[in-house]
């Protein structure tokens, strides 16, 4: 069913749907909310607790004044009632002028703030106590937006969606659904987008979860299955010119990265297939652990290959390769393998890469094109981003006759969360960070320091260095009072001194635009970079000293980790400021914990301990592996389940030839297909 079937959707309609990725009906009903508005009963202004969204009613004192303040328009009132007095302001908004009256009597909802003493309530949401009354109680959805689609149009649509969409056999055996106690999945999708109850939208969200996790598990197991104990094409043994390597680098390696580089060398020798994580923290160094096995390889004669996710990043890997092999006068040769490579220059470097005159091919998923011929591809250096589907496995199997397999890993994912998200892998660990490396130094602040922050980021560009600050949105949302991308970067122009250049960056972006943004923050183009999350996994900007993360409570604090991982990749001091906007006590405790520590896998811990499966008002945000609805840290143990289940499915029915499993033979074979999780 198409989208221009739904009423209130034409034309005009259906392209703004299609900018969030929906072009279909069966899209938007899988198009889940990003966070929850939550309408609890009003609370006496006595009551009210600064940093709290919450709901009031009294009557007001006296109409509504509208005054002139710093070019802004600010509507502003005074509620009461038997326990206290409460100050209301809106900014230009002199309209309700009209509506806000002495004497009549309103639910207000907003954030709690205080100022010289007095209790305050900036620009909150106002409702006649009968239709607050009808709201209690209820959570409702809040979704992603694009100028000129409002939510309660995407609210609306989702609706009809519901009510007209024809579901799917469900493929989770029933034998599981009944022993897991699983919802049915149209009544999944129907209460993780409208739920009447927290309880209602964990079942449902952990139904939806669950789909996401036990075909991963499946996907796991069956890859286990096709590569556990076989024997390498490949057996390398170890090169003293490695060695050598090794010992003239103008750095001392870790204790974690020589030892991932001793397990990764024994792994090439054993005639086994290697296929190993390297896990290590943001900044640990696991790059140069990646060169000396692509240095092995290369040294026995055989080519190695390392995929990066950007072309900027499979550049930088490059420059550091060539000065690598230049340094150390090894008659090797790197090559650069990127899809903005011009004809000429491409057909020239596939030909080195077939005739085996490139060693060492270095690229984005470019290096995995039809054309792209190897002649005795034995190593393939990935990341988590990365990870191949069957279609990427099949074609590396049909180029390198089933080569070893490293992935690398930033995510700081607790040991025994790694043992099921990487079941089908070894795992090894870098934990220390190079000694050259400064401890970033933290700090947790609220909305009245940000001018501050705005000058000490001007005083570090007065330096000569760069600065990232994050947004949660990309765009304004007419429910949620968060800072966005785009008319943040309006704000801060207006802030700085105009030979600042200040850019942003979004995943809304083309790839070809991201990539130039990036291309132009590396060279110190632009001073300030306006990003969302989508820096999470990225370039190496050294010269990059200050992070700035607005509404970080609204993170988990395993990405804000992550996030914080752009800055201090150099000798320069680093700073993160996390603005804490909620300012309640539980948001204190959170950020606290990042500001007092810079290890990713304690955070990764405290993280997993600290989120409750009732945490829905944070802003859902891409995680490892990038599932749509499930959270590692949060659904460890339906992870867990799930993998069991799996084990279970493979053991009973190891080909799903059982025609009950029919339908989850063929889920499975789309996943695969589809997926970059394997």
């Amino acid at each position: 069913m198409e989208l221009k079937d739904l009423k209130g959707i034409g034309p005009k309609t259906e392209k703004l749907y299609n900018k969030l990725g929906i072009y279909s009906v069966n899209d938007l009903l899988y198009f889940f909310p990003n966070t929850y508005v939550s309408f609890h009963k009003p609370v006496p202004i006595g009551n009210l607790q600064e940093g709290e969204v919450q709901a009031v009613t009294g009557m007001l004192e006296k109409d509504a004044a509208v005054v002139r303040m710093h070019g802004l328009l600010m509507t502003s009132v005074y509620l009461k009632d038997i326990s206290g007095r409460l100050r209301i302001t809106w900014f230009n908004a002199p309209f309700l002028r009209n509506t806000l009256r002495a004497g009549s009597m309103f639910v207000f909802m907003g954030k709690v703030g205080s100022y010289n003493g007095q209790k305050t309530m900036n620009q909150p949401k106002l409702f006649s106590p009968e239709a607050y009354e009808k709201k209690v109680d209820t959570l409702e959805p809040v979704y992603s937006q694009v100028k000129g689609l409002s939510n309660a149009s995407i609210v609306k649509a989702v609706s009809q969606a519901i009510e007209v969409a024809e579901y799917k056999t469900d493929f989770v055996p029933a034998a599981i659904r009944y022993n897991r106690n699983l919802m049915e999945m149209k009544d999944a999708v129907a209460h993780v987008h409208f739920p009447d109850t927290i309880e209602d939208f964990e079942k449902a969200r952990g139904r939806l979860a669950y789909n996401e996790l036990f075909l991963f598990s499946l996907a796991l197991v069956k890859k286990k299955q096709n590569t556990e104990d076989l024997k390498s094409c490949f057996k390398l043994t170890p090169d003293k010119r490695v060695d050598d390597f090794i010992k003239k680098l103008p750095f001392s390696l870790t204790n974690g990265q020589s030892e991932a580089i001793k397990i990764i060398r024994k792994d090439l020798s054993s005639g086994m297939i290697m296929n190993r994580l390297l896990q290590g923290d943001v900044g640990s160094g696991k790059t140069i652990v990646s060169f000396v096995a692509c240095l092995e390889t290369a040294l026995n004669g055989y080519q190695a290959a390392i995929m990066a996710p950007t072309e900027i990043l499979a550049g930088q890997h490059y420059d550091k390769m060539k000065k690598l092999l230049e340094d150390n006068d090894l008659n090797l040769k790197a090559v650069l393998v990127t899809g903005s490579l011009k004809a000429k220059e491409r057909r020239e470097i596939y030909e080195e890469i077939e005739n085996h005159k490139a060693d060492i091919i270095i690229g984005t998923h470019a290096l995995f094109q039809e054309k792209v011929i190897y002649k005795d591809l034995a190593l393939v250096v990935t990341d988590e981003q990365h990870r191949f589907g069957v279609n990427q496995r099949k074609t590396l199997n049909e180029k390198g006759r089933s080569p070893h397999i490293l992935v690398m890993s930033a995510t700081p994912i607790p040991r025994t969360l790694a043992m099921l998200m990487y079941a089908d892998m070894q795992v090894s660990m870098i934990k220390e960070l190079p000694s050259n490396r400064l401890p970033i130094k933290n700090a947790v602040v609220n909305e009245g320091y940000r001018q501050k922050a705005y000058k000490f980021i001007y005083d570090e560009i007065k330096k000569g260095r760069q600065a990232y600050i994050i947004c949660p949105m990309v765009e304004e949302n007419d429910i949620l009072d968060l800072e966005n991308v785009t008319d943040y970067v309006s704000k801060i122009r207006r802030v700085f001194p105009k030979e600042i250049k200040v850019e942003k960056l979004h995943g809304k972006m083309k790839p070809k635009e991201k990539d130039e943004i990036m291309e132009r923050f590396l060279k110190k183009e632009i001073d300030i970079l306006v990003s969302t999350t989508v820096v999470e996994v990225g370039v190496d900007v050294p010269n990059a000293t200050v992070m700035m993360v607005e509404n970080a409570e609204r993170f988990g604090l395993a990405q804000l980790h992550q996030l914080r991982g752009r800055v201090g990749r150099s000798s320069h001091q680093s700073f993160c400021i996390f603005v804490d906007t909620e300012n309640s006590k539980k948001s204190k405790e959170r950020l606290s914990i990042l500001a007092s520590s810079n290890d990713g896998f304690h955070i990764a811990e405290e993280d997993l301990r600290l989120r409750g499966p009732g945490d829905i008002f944070g802003i859902r945000q891409s995680g490892a592996l990038d599932f749509s609805i499930a959270d590692i840290y949060q659904d460890k143990e339906l992870l867990q389940k799930a993998s069991e289940d799996a084990i279970y499915v493979f053991r009973t029915d190891p080909g799903l030839a059982n025609p009950e499993n029919m339908e989850l033979r063929h889920e499975l074979d789309m996943f695969l297909e589809e997926s970059y999780v394997l």
